[in-house]
């Protein structure tokens, strides 16, 4: 069973799932690869713990706190290799941006099979959870704000509150 809610953001609403044990999506109002159709039969959610916890990590981000991706239970739903890119960026420091290309190496190193950053950049596009797995920290090889499901001014705006770009 899959059980949603929704948590208000600055960067707009966000729409939270879970399986009643943990994250399995959070996507922002109007973004790219909304599943409105996985999510149309879904249960209210509030109350849940995993949805509440999530919730709760969101409101120490938003506040400047710096929560890992580790301390909530999350089960994304995807490919052997999406597993491996949304791995991968969840070890990207707070504050701190990579590219789709250092991506694509280290991938290559863990698993032997070479892969290209455009394979990366379909697998990061694609992150169920985006925030609490920070696809916003992926930028183009030349530190350009490239692609992001939830609009570059949202990227931007995730960037600059951890202090990986200049405060306008």
């Amino acid at each position: 069973m899959l059980y949603k809610t929704r948590f208000p953001s600055p960067v707009g609403e966000l729409t939270l799932a879970g399986d009643g044990e943990a994250l399995a999506g959070l996507w922002m109002e109007g973004q790219a690869y909304f599943p409105a159709e996985l999510l149309e039969g879904a249960a209210p959610g509030e109350g849940l713990e995993a949805l509440e916890r999530a919730g709760d990590w969101l409101r120490r981000y938003f506040a400047g706190e710096r929560p890992r991706p580790g301390e909530l239970p999350l089960r994304p739903q995807g490919s052997r290799f999406r597993q491996l890119v949304w791995q991968a960026l969840c070890r990207i420091p707070y504050g701190e941006v990579t590219t789709y290309g250092a991506i694509a190496a280290q991938i290559a190193a863990e698993t032997g099979r070479r892969t290209s950053a455009r394979a990366v950049g379909g697998a990061v596009g694609h992150n169920p959870i985006s925030i609490i797995i920070p696809c916003h920290r992926v930028v183009g090889a030349g530190g350009s704000l490239t692609g992001y499901a939830g609009g570059l001014e949202r990227k931007a705006f995730l960037l600059r509150l951890e202090g990986a770009l200049p405060k306008e």
